[in-house]
């Protein structure tokens, strides 16, 4: 994916609600009163400072994406996708044309500001308002994406999104074996839940699911530390980080 980084998460157990007792003296979860399910998200524009993210759309992104795409000359970025990678571009615009009318996983291509062409994938899925968890996946990022101050503004856009909605957790699910995506859920502020061994099948081999999220209470703090890392003065004329996000918010 490309967003790597070190293992720093904030710690939000002393300032999340705490669980309460019953009329029987029994431990249950913290209330929510009055709580509303969110809104459904839904296929418009995230607008940031060196990217945007636009609803997938072949005849707009096929073409370029896969230009861009094919940078990667030893396709590792397909590795732990349930798809690709793709032998033509025909076979790719297929493949967006197959999901980008879905609602669930709602997918989005990710716009260089500088360039205004695509140079990355990116979706929710898993959407259950009524419970109010979302999920962030399917992430494509091109060589011109990775590693970039517009790889990570695209995870700060959809998770400000969601929490934004009203949604209560944010979720991130990769391969166990996928040390890149691992770092950067972390990199990102996820909170490292466990490993849900077997969980699947994908490209006919087996899948334990590393499970990682956000919940809101963490939100304003992670938001302050996204924002301050992706002000222009954190980067120098060439583009490079003067602060790593992780290690300037959360003390690593």
């Amino acid at each position: 994916m490309g967003l790597m980084g070190q293992s720093a998460l904030p710690d939000s157990d002393s300032n999340s609600p705490q669980p309460t007792q019953n009329a029987l003296g029994q431990t249950i979860g913290f209330p929510l009163p009055g709580w509303t399910p969110p809104p459904f998200p839904v296929r418009e524009p995230l607008l940031g400072r060196y990217c945007r993210l636009e609803p997938l759309d072949p005849d707009r992104h096929a073409e370029t994406l896969y230009a861009a795409n094919s940078l990667d000359t030893t396709q590792g970025m397909w590795t732990y996708l349930a798809y690709g990678p793709f032998d033509s571009l025909a076979q790719y615009r297929e493949w967006m044309q197959s999901v980008c009318k879905s609602s669930d996983p709602l997918f989005f291509a990710v716009i260089d500001s500088k360039t205004n062409q695509p140079v990355g994938v990116t979706s929710y899925l898993r959407i259950e308002p009524l419970v109010g968890n979302i999920e962030v996946g399917h992430l494509a990022f091109s060589p011109l994406l990775q590693r970039t101050a517009a790889a990570t503004e695209s995870m700060f856009l959809m998770m400000r999104r969601a929490f934004e909605l009203g949604y209560r957790r944010y979720e991130w699910k990769c391969d166990a074996l996928n040390a890149p995506s691992r770092c950067a859920a972390e990199r990102l502020g996820f909170r490292f839940e466990g490993i849900f061994r077997q969980a699947t099948i994908y490209k006919q081999r087996n899948r334990d699911t590393a499970w990682y999220s956000i919940i809101d209470s963490e939100w304003p703090r992670l938001e302050a530390a996204f924002t301050d890392w992706l002000n222009p003065a954190n980067f120098d004329a060439n583009g490079q980080q003067l602060t790593r996000l992780c290690c300037r918010h959360f003390g690593s």
